[in-house]
């Protein structure tokens, strides 16, 4: 990981975009992150390039580091959200990447060993999708 650090998903997939066709800021961000190096991303921009299924061999990696120290971790949105994200990988990406399907299970068991940690209005709301995803993921 340490060699792509200097390095942005345009260069790693060698894909240029045309810019957006719709100015909305959720698309000129993703642009704009594909321009970013990848040392560089912090959390909230894994949520988003995550949630937008780009890029995703060279940011879920990242993405677990983070979450394998705080599974809970708060990106943007709430507690856990870069976690919900991670678990909305369609099967096809997991399935060509088994060594990180296993580590993301692993950082799925040890958050639901670890939930009570969570305040109880965002457990309310996290619980349910991390069951989801471990029977998903069974």
């Amino acid at each position: 990981m340490a060699r792509d650090d200097e390095r942005t998903l345009e260069e790693l997939d060698g894909q240029r975009w045309r810019e957006p066709e719709v100015e909305t800021s959720l698309a000129q961000t993703v642009h704009r992150l594909r321009r970013v190096p990848l040392g560089s991303f912090q959390p909230p921009d894994l949520r988003v390039m995550i949630a937008e299924r780009v890029g995703l061999p060279h940011l879920i990696p990242r993405a677990l580091a983070y979450l394998q120290h705080d599974p809970f971790l708060e990106a943007d949105v709430h507690p856990g959200d870069l976690l919900v994200q991670v678990f909305q990988v369609d099967d096809a990406f997991w399935q060509t990447a088994p060594e990180l399907r296993r580590q993301a299970v692993d950082v799925l068991d040890d958050a639901l060993d670890r939930i009570n940690e969570v305040d109880l209005m965002d457990r309310r709301d996290l619980w349910p999708r991390l069951v989801a995803a471990r029977a998903r993921f069974a």
